[in-house]
C-alpha cells in the first residue's frame, strides 16, 4: 500500500492569507503546503500538495490517485457544495478521503452546511484552520497504519 497522500485544495485557496482573513485566516496556502509535508513526514507519509481553480482538474488527480496514493485529504472548497462529480470520482477511487475545511462550515451560510464530499469522506475535520490539515495528516497516518494490518 502506498505512503503517499494527495493532498487536493479547490477553487480560491490560493489566496489564502490575502482573501477574507476573518474567516480563512492569514495562513498561506504554501505555509499549510509546508505544515502538511512536515507532519506527514513524521508519520512516514509523503505528500502529494496541489491547489487547482478547476474542478476538472481535481476530479483527474482524484481519478489518478487510485493507482499513486494510499488516501486522499481534500478541501474542496466551493466545490463540496456543488460537485457531484467530486464524489462519484472519491466513490470511485476506493481510497480512504478525509474531508477539510478551514473555516467551521456549519457556522456559515446555510449553503455552505451540505457537504457532497462528506458523503465518500471517512471524516471530516472543520474550523480548525490551517491546523486541519496536520489533524488530517495524522487521522490519515492511522487509517493507513490500520489498512496496513488488515
Amino acid at each position: 500500500m502506498s505512503r503517499t497522500v494527495l493532498v487536493l485544495n479547490g477553487p480560491n485557496l490560493n489566496l489564502l492569507g490575502q482573501r477574507e482573513p476573518e474567516i480563512y485566516g492569514r495562513t498561506s496556502l504554501e505555509d499549510i503546503r509546508r505544515l502538511t509535508e512536515a507532519r506527514g513526514q513524521s508519520h512516514g507519509l509523503t505528500v502529494d500538495f496541489r491547489q487547482t481553480n478547476d474542478e476538472g482538474g481535481l476530479v483527474s488527480a482524484i481519478q489518478g490517485a487510485r493507482t499513486t496514493a494510499g488516501g486522499i485529504v481534500i478541501n474542496a472548497a466551493a466545490y463540496t457544495h456543488t460537485s457531484v462529480a467530486i464524489l462519484d470520482a472519491l466513490l470511485a477511487c476506493g481510497l480512504p478521503v478525509i474531508e477539510v475545511h478551514l473555516s467551521n462550515i456549519f457556522k456559515r451560510e446555510e449553503f455552505r452546511h451540505h457537504s457532497f464530499v462528506s458523503r465518500a469522506a471517512t471524516g471530516v475535520i472543520c474550523g480548525f484552520g490551517a491546523n486541519g490539515y496536520e489533524l488530517a495528516m495524522d487521522a490519515m497516518a492511522q487509517l493507513l497504519s490500520k489498512a496496513k494490518t488488515a
